[in-house]
């Protein structure tokens, strides 16, 4: 699939689709959305630079402005969104937790801010001083996002967590009655397959 980038998809007449059911309430659920199928063979990832990490981050509250995250920060961030990915498909399919995701969404849920860590330099000697603050923040912002996703999974909404019905997404959402469609467009793109099987005597394809 070609990569589209996030200034891209805001300047495309198909802009990156509008949060899915349950998202707004969750950020975890939008952490897990946040590489996006389109249609047409395309993906947009909204985290695929630090530039754009930290627009995410910030666009939630998880950053101020000026954070200043780097790659190490970005690819970190990227890495609990595929294993947040990997446990929300095990809860929607029935099938048990990676180990692996579960080890590092909980390695994740320890990253609150650290204290300031002993130093020592010829100038100043022995010192205490934080990590860099960049690191912090990112590491606050990971300890956030994976604690609610343990939330998530294991409170009253894992029931309705389900995936998009409408290939090629790849999105989560919190079901609505009997709707499984992240955003209006799959809800139409799903319709049209059906209707198409319906008319030709084919299956829908997978």
């Amino acid at each position: 699939m070609s990569p589209v980038t996030p200034a891209q998809a805001e300047e495309s007449a198909e802009p990156v689709l509008a949060p899915a059911p349950g998202a707004a309430q969750h950020p975890a659920l939008d952490l897990a959305n946040s590489s996006i199928v389109l249609p047409g063979g395309q993906r947009a990832d909204l985290l695929d630079t630090p530039a754009a990490a930290q627009r995410w981050l910030v666009q939630r509250g998880l950053a101020p402005a000026d954070a200043g995250l780097r790659e190490t920060c970005a690819s970190r961030l990227r890495s609990l969104r595929e294993q947040v990915r990997a446990l929300l498909a095990s809860r929607a399919e029935g099938h048990p937790a990676p180990a692996e995701a579960l080890a590092a969404v909980n390695e994740a849920l320890t990253l609150a801010p650290a204290a300031s860590l002993l130093h020592w330099s010829p100038a100043r000697g022995l010192h205490r001083s934080p990590a860099h603050p960049a690191t912090q923040i990112v590491e606050h912002a990971l300890a956030v996002l994976a604690a609610d996703a343990a939330d998530l999974l294991t409170g009253p909404d894992a029931d309705r967590l389900t995936a998009c019905g409408s290939t090629p997404c790849n999105r989560y959402l919190l079901r609505h009655g009997r709707r499984h469609w992240c955003s209006t467009r799959c809800g139409d793109r799903a319709r049209a397959a059906r209707a198409y099987a319906r008319r030709t005597g084919r299956g829908e394809e997978d």
